[in-house]
């Protein structure tokens, strides 16, 4: 039995849906984040889902059927680090689903963070999540880190919701 891990997808500007509703319809299993988000045009405002990291989307398969997925228009190429593919745990998956699933406003930022302290989150739908907590402004930020696609996820925590665990 081949090991099966998520690996990280680039696609092409935009095409995130149309890359995983291809992969789906090859019976890949594919996560790709969204995220809702108000436009506003000339004459209407509209709520539309978009991908949550720009041009990128997970695909759990193994490393043998790789060349699958890049087969479908839209794939790129998977994302590699020190000449190895980047793989995501199963774990940061679940993180990512749980932290969208709870309707808390999401950012994304791919700017490198200082060291900050380790914090845990005492209250509200995410509560005993662990993460690196970081100052911007006035504000206290959850950071949950994806490191590989070198994103992170910022979530606005409120202090007292916040204990330093390192």
């Amino acid at each position: 039995m081949t090991d099966l891990k998520w690996y990280v997808l680039y696609t092409s500007s935009r095409a995130e849906k149309k890359v995983a509703q291809r992969l789906i319809e090859q019976g890949l299993e594919v996560y790709l984040p969204l995220i809702e988000e108000l436009r506003q045009w000339s004459d209407r405002k509209k709520k539309v889902q978009k991908a949550l990291f720009n041009g990128y989307l997970f695909v759990k398969t193994s490393r043998p059927n790789l060349w699958q997925a890049l087969q479908v228009p839209g794939a790129v190429k998977f994302v590699h680090f020190a000449g190895e593919h980047a793989t995501v745990p199963e774990k940061e998956i679940e993180t990512i689903k749980r932290i969208l699933e709870t309707g808390v406003a999401v950012e994304t930022d791919n700017s490198e963070i200082e060291a900050g302290q380790i914090v845990k989150i005492l209250g509200g739908p995410l509560q005993d999540m662990e993460g690196e907590c970081i100052q911007k402004g006035n504000k206290d930020y959850f950071i949950i880190r994806i490191p590989g696609i070198s994103q992170n996820m910022m979530v606005n925590i409120p202090r007292k919701y916040l204990e330093v665990v390192g």
